[in-house]
This record gives C-alpha cells, structure tokens and sequence, in this order.
C-alpha cells in the first residue's frame, strides 16, 4: 500500500513537472525582461500622444511590443535587441528611458518623431550599441561626449534637430564608425583635426551648421570615405591638398561656404568622383584641367564663385557629364570645341544641365548643341555670345528652360522651336534677333514665362499666343511690332505681367484684357493706340506694380472703375488726348504712389485727399484746366467763390448739422444696444443646440461654416499626416477640400489662459489681415474659432519655405543668384507696402527664411502673421519682444523697447 502511494506521488509529481515546465521558463523570462519592461513603461509615460504604443502595457511581454524585438542573449536569456519606432510622432523627452537596463541593445531607432530636450549623456550605457539613429527630431543642446565611448558603434545619425555647440573630438574613439551624420543643426566651433583617426569611416555628413575654421588637411586620412559633405556652414581658407588622398570618394561637397584660394590640382586623383559640389565660395585662379581625368564625373558645379581664364578643354571628354553649372564666375574666351564631344554623349541622354550664365564667354555656340536632344535646363544669359541662333538650335523634346537673353545673338526663331512642348520658360531678350514671332510659339501649351523684349522682331502679335493658358509672364516689349492687340490674349487666365510697351501697336486696347484678372503689370505705353480706355480695366483689382498706357493717342474719359484698382502703385495716362475729369474715385486708391495724367486734354478738380495734396504737380501739367489741391495748380472757380461767403451763415448751418447728427447718433447707439442684447440671448440658446454655432468663421470667398467642415474633414481632424511645418504659434496642415482647392491651414497653439481671451481683438485683427492684397504676401483667405480649434486659413504656396530650400543642397544649387536676388526684392516689396501702404501700418516683426515662402517659379511671399502687430501711428503699447529666437526686428532695437 505505501508503495503504491509512493508510486501515485512519484507520477504526480512529474505530471507536475511536464505541465508546469514551459510556465518554468516564461516566469524566467519575464524576470530577465522586467526590468527592461518597467524601462520602456517608465519612458513612455513621459511621452504625449503615444497612441501608437498602445501595445506597450503590462499584460504583454515587451517582446510583442511595438517597435520591439527579442534575441537570445550568450546566457540563453531573451533580452531586447532593437528598438525601431521611427516616423510615430512620439513627443517628450529621452532623459526618462533607463539606457542601463539595456545593455544587449544593437539597434535603437527613434528617428522622425518631436522627441525633445537634450540627449543624455547616460545612452553611453548603451555599450554593445551599433546603430543609433536620432534624425529629424527636436533635440538641443550639446553632442554629449560619453558617446566616444560607445565602442560598437557603427552608425551614428543625429542630422536634423537643434543641436547646438560644438564636434566632441571624443568621436574620434568610434573606431569602428562607417556613417556619421550631423548635417542640418546649428553645430558651432572647428571640425577636430581628430576626426581624420576614423579610418574606416565611409560616409561623413557635416553639411547646414554653423562650423568656422578651415578644412582640417587630416581629413584626407579617411581613405575610405565614399561621401564627405560639409556644405552651407562658415568655413574658409584653402581646399587642402590632401583631400586628393580620398580616391574612394564618389561625393563631394564643400558648397555654400567662404572657401578661397584655387581648386587643388590633387582633385584630379579622385577618379571615382561622381559629385562635385564647390558652388558659392570665393574660389578663384583658373579651373584645373585635371578635372578631365574625372571620368566618372556626372555633376560639376562651380557657379558663384570668381574663378577665371577659359574652360579647359580637357572638360569635352567627360562623357559622363550630366549636369555642367559654370554660372557667376569670370571666365572667359570661347566655349572649346571640345564641348562637342560632351554633345556627342547627348545622343545617349546624358548632358541634361547646362549653366554658363553670367560669364564673358565669346563666339558661337557649339554647333553640336544642336544634337543635344537630351538637354533639359540650358542657361546660357549675360555672355557675349553671337551666331544665328536659327543654326545653332534644333529640337529638344526635354527642354524645359531656355534663357539666352543678354548676348549678341542674331538670326530668326524657327518654326520648330514650337516643337519643344516640354518648354516653361523661353528668354532671349536683349540680343539682335529678326523676323516674325512664329505663330508655331503658341503650340508650347506648357510656357509659363516668354520674353522676347529688346530685339528687332517685326509683324504682328501672333493670335495664336492666346493658347498659352499657362503663361504668367508675357513680354514682347522694345521691339518693332505693328498691327492691333490680339483679343485673345484675353484668354490668358494666369497671366501676370504683360509688357507690350515701346513697339508700333495701333488700334483700340481690347477690352478683353479685362478678364485677365491675375495681372500685377500692365505696359501698352510707347505706341499708337487709339480709342477710348476699356471701362473692363477696372477689373484687374490685382494690378499693383504699374499700369502704364501712356505716349499713345487714347481720347475720351479716364473710367470711373479705375477707383477699383486698390491695389496699384503706379498710373501713368500722360501723353494722350484723355477729357473730362479725373474720377472722384480716385481718392479711394490709396496704394498710389505715383499718378500721372500730365499731357492731356483733362479738366476739373484733382481729387482732394493727402495723396494728392502732396504730389508733385509735374504729374497734372499740360492738360485743359485741372485745378485743385495739388501745390501749383490753380484753385477750382468753386474754392475761390466759397471764401468770400460770410463765415456766419456757414457757422449756423454747421451747428445745425451737429446738432442732428448728435441727436440721430445717440438714438442709433440705443436701438444697437437693444438688437444686440436680443441678438446676444438668442445665440446664447441656438449655441446650445449647435456646437458648430458658438464658433466665428469668416473665410474668403468661402461659406464660413462649411469651409471650416470641410477644412476639419481635409485633414481628418488635424492629423498628423497632414502636418507640414510647426512654428512657436502653430502648426500649418495641407488641407484640399472637396472642390479641388487646396489651402494651408495654420492651427494656433492656445495654452489654457488663451483659451480664455476676448476674441474680438482677435477677429478685429485678423479681419484686417484679409484684405491685404499683395503679390509677394501669402494671402490670409480668413480664419475660423470654435470651443476646439483656432486656425488660420491661407494660399497654399508650392514649395515651401526658403530655409527649408536651403538646408536641401540639391534645392538650394537650383536656387542661382538671379533667383536669390529677386527673392530679396520681393521680400522688399513685401515689406515695404505692410509699412507705407497698410492703413495702419503693419510690422511682421519674425522674418525669417522660414517665414518666406516660395511658390513653384520661386516666387517669394512673406508668410506668417502670427506674431505681427497692427500699429497705430499714435500707440505707444511696445512693452513686449517678439520674434524668432536669435533674430529680432531692427525697430525693437529702439530706446525704451529692450
């Protein structure tokens, strides 16, 4: 019996132990990963917005977590290996994650995300660590230097946040390191002479901070490197010699920086170069011919710089060569015949690139350019080249910019220039070029820009231009055309700037030049038009630069509509055979800088308001009997009767006037009050039934409340997805709504006080900001307020925001000094019509690169009036700074302010 009882506890006993075994190794298991659990819970509790992580809870092993991956560790143990969580939006600092308990950890990936803070110098403890990948975050401060420690480590990615101070040479102790990438932060001091011990480094990615110093010659021990990129910071001196040892290196790029000196001969021993970049520097001294050893070169780009003498001709046999971008230098001499050989390659689709602008080159074009069927961007302006363009041009399916303007060029346009359908842009203004416009023009339904001014082209205006539905920029200006003012161009819907001035046009202006509603620009003057102003004129409301019809023979009366044109700064009617008088319309254009009706047969009183009270009478002379305010013109008959009137009388009537006036004022002000009362109760019930009610929504051109539906449906309730940039006072959301139209939608951060605020300054505010009207000025089409959301809504502007074109190098090469310059112009203009022309004046006070936006033809538009003040004249409420951190309006550096 006790041996059958013995039996029965022996079998339970291992029935136990079969059953209970795998329950064994999971309790094992999760005291090994308890810690690293309690960790990453820990962590995450800091963060904000961490849906993405719901699978992070205690219920589950970290191993089935999100983002989370297990190994077995040498002891058998399970242990966390890797942490992948990029692009979830995961928000909050990294201090709070326990690196320690990580020790097996060989990859941690928190890239693309709004982490926060400093990176702690405690992800030392991350000692088996191979990859860290930080990019595109929000982290400051400084590298920590514990990170020299980390001796596994092979790649190392913080490039995109805000770190600051400067390169830890300590990093030199990462001798296992093949990829480091820093670019894109705002990194200060020299780049360590002791980065050159990183000997099996391959990829070094230093570019957009704000290094100083030279280029350490140590660099060049790094034979390995593939990629060295050290673009847009401040560095100067010489390009060392001993970058010449790099022969494994594919990229290169030292663009954007302050680099003098000559571009070392030892370039030529790279010969696995593929890029490279030395764009805007100071180089100067001629181009070293030992670039032609450069077989493997696909992208030469020197423009920006002051380099001198000619091309060597040793640059005709990279066969290879896809993008030549020669621009803003010296150098001069003949395109070499050896360029033909670079043509040759053309037949196989490589030469596409090709910038020579701003140069004294000499002689023909290549004849071979011709062949070149694979070209795409062709920049050849501001030389003195010369030949018949008709021979030295063929057919090029891909051509997509052709500026040949500023040269001595001659010959006629072929008919087959109508066969580059691909083509946005055609200029060649200011050479000598004959014959007809060919009416084939008017097939390259893909033009946005076409100057032909400045030649000597005869006949008429092609109808067939009107075609051009895309076209924005249209001059044929300074020329010697004839015949009328095709009506066509009235189909022209994006046009933007007409220049039709200095040529022999006759006939009537047509009066379909009306329904090109976008012109800013508007030149007919200097010919022999005839006929009466087209009354349709006044509604071109955009019209701002100038209108100018003057030197031609116009009769009849100035339409009254022109009173419509807010916009305009600059009228000039002079020199025609206008009557009548000047409309009394006028006095509302209150852009006006500059009026001129002198050399007319104009009569009657000069509109009486502060414009014309103090315009220069130079502007009215020589016309019938204009007579008024204006210093120099006679008073009107009117003026000159009324003041031999007995003050008297005028002073009873006055009083009278008051008197009613008074009495009608205080009895609207009672009747406002009681409306608003009843009108106050009764939203106060409706807002109870509708939430949608207790908001403000004023867009333009919009239903308030259906744009504000369809703006929250657009970006599914502000997600994320949608998000395309964050400032200090909101963030801007991609929003298209159903209709097609897309807009950007800028949501106010509102802390819980702001919540609490009078919305009516707000809405006073921003009710202003919409009617500004300004072609460089991101138009404000409203805003919308509700108990959940505040934004605002704006144009929609293409490519972004110029910082964000800057720190892109291949964007910021394609941004060339012509380019750069009108962008500082339109940012001018912008800024000088919010300070004269805004009625009260308005100051931005934050602009910045990352404030102005450029549109897809690099247009500039000040953007972001979330911190502007609208100033009256007699305020003295500056007691608050505003702006971007680091910069400051030139006007708060004023007494009393700081």
């Amino acid at each position: 019996m006790t041996c059958q009882l013995r039996r029965s506890s022996l079998s339970t006993t291992l029935l136990l132990l079969v059953f209970l075994s795998p329950f064994v190794v999971l309790v094992r298991a999760a005291s090994v990963l308890g810690s690293q659990g309690r960790a990453l819970l820990h962590w995450k509790a800091t963060l904000r917005s961490p849906q993405l992580l719901a699978s992070w809870n205690v219920g589950s092993s970290p191993c089935n977590w999100t983002g989370v991956a297990c190994n077995i560790a040498r002891n058998g143990r399970l242990v966390v290996y890797e942490i992948q969580l990029p692009n979830l939006s995961l928000a909050g600092p990294l201090d709070a994650l326990n690196f320690s308990a990580f020790r097996s950890l060989a990859n941690l990936n928190l890239s693309y995300n709004q982490l926060n803070g400093n990176i702690p110098p405690t992800i030392s403890a991350l000692s088996n660590l191979v990859s860290l990948d930080l990019t595109a975050n929000r982290f400051t401060g400084r590298i920590p230097v514990d990170i020299g420690s980390m001796k596994a480590l092979q790649f190392l990615n913080i490039s995109q946040n805000q770190i600051s101070g400067p390169i830890p040479p300590s990093l030199s102790n990462l001798s296992r390191l093949t990829e480091m990438q820093l670019e894109d932060n705002k990194i200060t001091g020299v780049i360590p002479e002791e980065l050159g011990r990183l000997a099996k480094l391959i990829y070094l990615e230093l570019g957009a901070n704000q290094l100083t110093g030279s280029i350490p010659p140590s660099l060049g021990n790094m034979t390995k490197l593939y990629h060295l990129a050290l673009y847009g910071n401040q560095l100067t001196g010489f390009i060392p010699r001993e970058l010449g040892n790099l022969i494994n290196l594919a990229h290169l790029s030292l663009s954007n920086n302050s680099l003098t000196g000559r571009i070392p001969s030892s370039v030529g021993n790279q010969s696995k170069l593929e890029i490279l970049y030395l764009w805007m520097n100071e180089l100067s001294g001629s181009m070293p011919p030992e670039i032609g050893k450069l077989h493997q070169l696909t992208t030469l780009a020197l423009q920006f710089n002051q380099l001198s003498g000619q091309i060597p001709p040793l640059l005709g046999i990279l066969r290879n060569l896809i993008d030549l971008r020669l621009s803003y230098n010296h150098l001069s001499g003949s395109l070499p015949p050896e360029m033909n050989n670079i043509t040759e390659t053309c037949k196989g689709g490589a030469l596409r690139i090709l910038m020579l602008s701003n140069n004294s080159f000499q002689g023909p074009i290549p004849a071979t350019l011709k062949n070149c069927t694979s070209l795409y961007t062709v920049h050849l302006e501001h030389n003195q080249l010369n030949g018949d363009v008709s021979k030295q041009l063929g057919v090029y399916p891909n051509l997509k910019y052709l500026d040949l303007s500023f040269n001595k060029l001659s010959g006629t346009i072929s008919s087959d220039w109508g066969r580059w359908h691909n083509l946005t842009f055609l200029g060649i203004s200011n050479n000598n070029i004959t014959g007809v416009v060919p009416s084939e023009l008017g097939q390259l339904s893909k033009l946005e820009e076409l100057d032909l001014s400045s030649n000597y082209f005869q006949g008429e205006i092609p109808r067939s231009l009107g075609n051009l539905a895309h076209l924005y920029n249209f001059n044929l200006s300074n020329n010697q055309l004839i015949g009328e003012i095709p009506a066509e161009l009235g189909r022209m819907s994006d046009l933007e700037l007409l220049d039709l001035s200095r040529n022999g046009l006759i006939g009537r202006i047509p009066y379909q030049i009306g329904n090109c509603m976008k012109l800013h620009l508007l030149k007919l003057n200097n010919n022999n038009l005839s006929g009466s102003i087209p009354f349709e004129m006044g509604n071109l409301v955009y019209l701002q630069d100038a209108l100018d019809i003057s030197h031609n023979s116009l009769t009849g009366e100035i339409p009254t509509q022109f009173g419509k044109l807010f916009m305009l700064q600059n009228l000039n009617l002079s020199h025609n055979g206008l009557t009548g008088n000047l409309p009394s319309t006028f006095r509302d254009m209150r852009s006006m800088f500059i009026i001129d009706v002198s050399y007319n047969e104009l009569e009657g009183p000069v509109p009486d308001n502060k414009h014309f009270q103090e315009a220069p009478v130079e502007w009215f002379v020589h016309n019938k009997g204009l007579c008024g305010v204006v210093k120099g013109l006679p008073l009107c008959a009117s003026s000159t009767a009324n003041e031999h009137h007995g003050s008297k009388h005028h002073t009873v009537i006055i009083l009278s006037i008051v008197a009613s006036m008074v009495v009608l004022l205080l009895l609207l002000v009672l009747v406002g009050i009681a409306l608003r009362f009843q009108k106050t109760k009764k939203h106060t019930v409706q807002a109870v039934k509708n939430p949608i009610k207790q908001g403000t929504f004023s867009v333009l051109n919009f239903d308030g409340k259906v744009a504000y539906k369809d703006i929250i449906e657009a970006t599914e309730d502000f997600d994320e997805k949608y998000l395309i940039g964050t400032g200090a006072y909101g963030s801007v959301y991609r929003a298209e709504l159903s209709s097609g139209e897309v807009l950007a939608v800028k949501k106010i951060h509102l802390s819980e006080h702001e919540n609490t605020v009078d919305e009516q300054p707000f809405q006073n505010e921003i009710e202003t900001l919409t009617r500004i009207r300004h072609r460089n000025i991101v138009k404000l089409y409203g805003f919308c307020t509700s108990p959940h959301h505040k934004f605002l809504v704006y144009e929609y502007v293409e490519r972004g925001s110029l910082g964000s074109v800057l720190r892109i190098e291949a964007a910021a090469a394609e941004l060339d000094w012509v380019k750069r310059v009108n962008i500082v112009k339109d940012v001018a203009r912008a800024l000088s019509y919010m300070h004269h022309d805004c009625v009260p004046p308005i100051v931005h006070r934050d602009v910045t690169s990352n404030n102005i936006l450029l549109d897809s033809e690099f247009k500039a538009c000040v953007s972001d009036f979330g911190i502007a003040r609208l100033l009256n004249p007699d305020t003295s409420n500056w007691s608050m700074l505003a702006g971007t951190h680091g910069y400051l309006a030139p006007g708060n550096i004023l007494i009393n302010i700081l």
